[in-house]
């Protein structure tokens, strides 16, 4: 089982490498170089804005951008919302439509308190196997229409690639639909529901690696996030962190 998770952060989290040049299907890498710098990615930060796509904020500033993936419920997100209010610090949820169709409240929750709830496709597909505009665009406003329907609100124009799986080609067609394009530059293995990290791997992860402008993804299916969130928050801030909204990117 530690071999699989090895295995998989090395896929998700490693640098892939190669040019940013290409149509070609790749997954979102990371290289992390130096414990409190921004990593490296496997594209650009200049590479994406051309694209409306960002994995980290301003390097200069000690702000960091919680966000949470929502594929399934696990039983954890009422805590992580929780946890949230108590300590007035914002997020971003990007949620499956199928999340939406079996948890319209927890939805409706996380935007009444003032989160960002994005887009993380209907289906959770690989979006890079998509190639035409229609098919691609029915992923996303899918998605939207049943966030309308549980909220009574128009969907925030922010899309992650499920398994963070993309292509030059999904970054233009994900822009010219309007959408922001959101990577991360900072995670960990949290997602393995019968093999959860204890408490100190994650903390070995998510302290010395942050860095200003930090876009960090989290799971909210996590039994161990649910448990560590208000006191990773409290060591955040402990080291000058202040926390910020997508909107400011």
């Amino acid at each position: 089982m530690k071999l699989r998770k090895i295995i998989s952060f090395a896929i998700v989290l490693c640098l892939i490498g190669g040019t940013f040049t290409h149509a070609e299907s790749t997954g979102w890498g990371l290289s992390f170089q130096e414990n409190g710098q921004p990593p490296v990615g496997n594209a650009g930060a200049e590479d994406l804005l051309q694209y409306n796509a960002w994995y980290i904020g301003d390097t200069e500033q000690k702000t960091i951008y919680l966000t949470f993936d929502a594929g399934y419920e696990n039983g954890y997100t009422s805590t992580i919302l929780d946890v949230l209010k108590e300590k007035d610090v914002p997020a971003a949820f990007f949620v499956v439509g199928t999340y939406i169709e079996a948890n319209p409240e927890l939805v409706k929750r996380m935007a009444d308190e003032g989160h960002i709830v994005a887009n993380h496709t209907a289906t959770h597909p690989d979006m890079s196997a998509i190639s035409d505009l229609e098919s691609f665009q029915l992923e996303l406003t899918q998605t939207e229409e049943l966030y309308r329907a549980a909220t009574g609100k128009d969907m925030p124009k922010y899309y992650r690639p499920p398994r963070g799986v993309f292509s030059t080609e999904n970054l233009k067609m994900a822009h010219e639909l309007g959408y922001k394009t959101i990577f991360w530059s900072l995670a960990y293995v949290d997602w393995y529901r019968d093999d959860q990290p204890t408490q100190e791997e994650a903390f070995s992860k998510l302290l010395p690696r942050v860095h200003p402008g930090a876009i960090v993804l989290l799971h909210s299916t996590s039994q161990t996030n649910a448990e560590i969130l208000g006191q990773l928050i409290d060591q955040y801030r402990s080291m000058g962190y202040t926390f910020g909204t997508l909107e400011e990117l």
